[in-house]
């Protein structure tokens, strides 16, 4: 599938004319019927499998999608660079039905008509018979592409109105209410359930990149469950339902397919690799860089925006190089690998340095300048760091470049690492670790390893050999997920799904201040004067969208936004 959602629409288009060209004798070209789209005699299924790439095009695509910025933006791991953004009706207490940043309900519901009009006509095409094992994945695609779409909407709204198979017309009732969370769960996870063996076996080959497999099936299962397991959807704490989250889970780890890619910065700019189970997409291209590497770097036809603003909250939550609290693993003449506030970016995870630009660091041939009057801190009223910092995620090696060139930016939707996380919260909820040979250190020593971060004497990658407890591990894994899966949509929901974001935002949000002085560094933390609130309960969920609500008497609101 590689490069197909860039040219989807015009694919799309060259289809619908197609179709027309075969009939110029009796029906305008502009009149596009059922008959030519499902045509029959359309052995190769080519206009079929065109529509079904049109509903891929529906999948999540991140990457600066909200009025340019990273949905993190939205979180305490980074702040918008440009005052007023779009974002900011996140943090800023602005949030409602009318002003919906993040507003998806039309076009998951949309996608989901799609996928029924696809599973409702397919039938009609006969295809050879050296495609219809073909033809068997592609009806699979479109249930499993169909509880995407689904998920999409319940980790957003809580529960939303099933419509089953049915492809909904004018004349229907459309005043549908809402199903409950729970059956919403439980219709995702059952249709997880009943397409994950007709789908394509893993790993993906190189032509079907991107397509819906039976580890995706597989991990959208897991990752719902999880949802449904967490605080926000399980205040009773029903430890079955983190078992089950904890079993699908680890039915992914047991297809053994996939594993941690060894390079972590390989993970966001290769096409394919081990870890990668689902990614959207896309051309190559230099967006992100042009996007979010600091402002200063202007050369020819390179230019950077900046527009991503990573908070001093997540540079503190990497650790050192040792895997230890930056709060405890002081340097001292003892410990001179241990964190120095004088040089706060020595000896950290190496992880700090491929997802924050800090002061120092190389880009393009030359020091990052985040210090006061820095060629990327300038002062003024243009548009930088509001933090000291930058985006550095998913970027190319530009290090020691002139001049950005494109490369592979996919937007990863579910990749291993996150499988073995989910694995070991819920296993810690269910049991907690029972020795330090358990299976939630086992992961969460491999990816600290793959991270770069040392073993120790102990081999235990900061993690101690002490038996942590149940509260202890929840905390620990709870910061390796913030680290790990840092700018990558995930801390968002986590927060909620946690239900601890009325702790977390309601604080101030700081961020550094350097002073150059001659070759010395004066480095000073300072409190940001950003608002940063959010309203509980309500924005635990989002509003569904006012237009809605008018339209559908029986679709009632989320508490807090009647």
């Amino acid at each position: 599938m590689n490069y197909r959602y860039s040219i989807l629409y015009g694919l799309f288009g060259a289809l619908l004319l197609a179709s027309c060209v075969k009939s110029l004798e009796d029906r305008p070209l502009e009149l596009i019927t059922e008959d030519y789209l499902w045509d029959s005699k359309d052995s190769a299924g080519t206009n079929a499998s065109y529509f079904l790439n049109n509903i891929y095009s529906n999948l999540p695509t991140g990457f600066n999608r909200i009025g340019g910025n990273v949905l993190d933006a939205a979180t305490d791991d980074a702040v918008a660079s440009e005052d007023g953004s779009t974002i900011s009706t996140f943090t800023n207490g602005g949030y409602n039905a009318l002003t919906g940043a993040d507003n998806v309900w039309s076009k998951n519901y949309a996608a989901i008509r799609m996928s029924n009009m696809f599973l409702q006509n397919f039938y009609k095409v006969h295809l050879k018979q050296s495609l219809r094992l073909e033809g068997q994945y592609w009806k699979a695609e479109a249930r499993a592409l169909r509880a995407i779409f689904y998920y999409e909407l319940v980790k957003r709204y809580g529960g939303v109105p099933i419509i089953g198979d049915k492809v909904l017309t004018l004349d229907d009732d459309l005043k549908l209410p809402r199903n409950t969370f729970d059956e919403c769960v439980s219709y995702i996870a059952s249709e997880c359930d009943a397409v994950k063996d007709s789908l394509r076996p893993d790993p993906a080959t190189v032509g079907d990149y991107g397509r819906i497999t039976q580890a995706v099936a597989l991990t959208l299962k897991a990752k719902v469950l999880l949802l449904a397991a967490s605080p926000l959807n399980n205040p009773s704490n029903d430890i079955n339902r983190w078992i089950r989250a904890k079993n699908a889970a680890a039915d992914v780890i047991r297809l053994n397919v996939f594993s941690l890619e060894p390079s972590f910065a390989n993970v966001f700019t290769s096409r394919s690799n081990s870890e990668v189970i689902l990614a959207y997409q896309r051309s190559t291209s230099t967006d992100l860089e042009n996007n979010n590497a600091p402002v200063g770097y202007i050369s020819g036809s390179t230019t950077s925006q900046g527009r991503t603003s990573p908070t001093q909250e997540l540079v503190d939550a990497f650790p050192t190089i040792k895997g230890l609290p930056i709060t405890t693993d002081i340097k001292s003449p003892v410990n001179p690998t241990g964190y120095d506030a004088s040089n706060p970016y020595a000896n950290r995870d190496p992880r700090l340095s491929l997802t924050v630009f800090y002061n120092g660091m190389n880009w393009l041939s030359r020091p990052v300048e985040t210090f006061d009057g820095g060629r990327d801190r300038p002062g003024g009223s243009a548009i930088q760091t509001k933090t000291g910092y930058y985006m550095r995620k998913f970027l190319g090696d530009f290090a020691n470049n002139t001049a950005y060139s494109a490369q592979n930016h996919n937007f990863i939707i579910f990749r291993y690492a996150d499988v073995l996380l989910s694995f070991a919260e819920a296993k810690n909820e269910v049991d907690g670790p029972v020795s330090v040979s358990d299976s939630i250190y086992t992961y969460l020593k491999a990816i600290r390893k793959r991270a770069g971060i040392n073993a120790g004497d102990d081999e235990m990658y900061g993690l101690g050999s002490t038996l942590l407890s149940k509260a202890d591990m929840r905390n620990l894994i709870r910061n390796e997920r913030r680290i790990e899966m840092a700018f990558e949509e995930q801390r968002f929901w986590d927060l909620r799904r946690w239900k601890i974001a009325e702790n977390v935002y309601n604080k101030p949000l700081h961020g550094i201040r350097i002073t150059k002085t001659g070759p010395l560094l004066d480095y000073r933390v300072e409190t940001l004067n950003i608002p940063f609130q959010f309203i509980a309960p309500r924005m635990y969920r989002y509003a569904i969208p006012y237009s809605e609500i008018i339209k559908n008497p029986n679709l009632t609101q989320n508490p807090g936004y009647e």
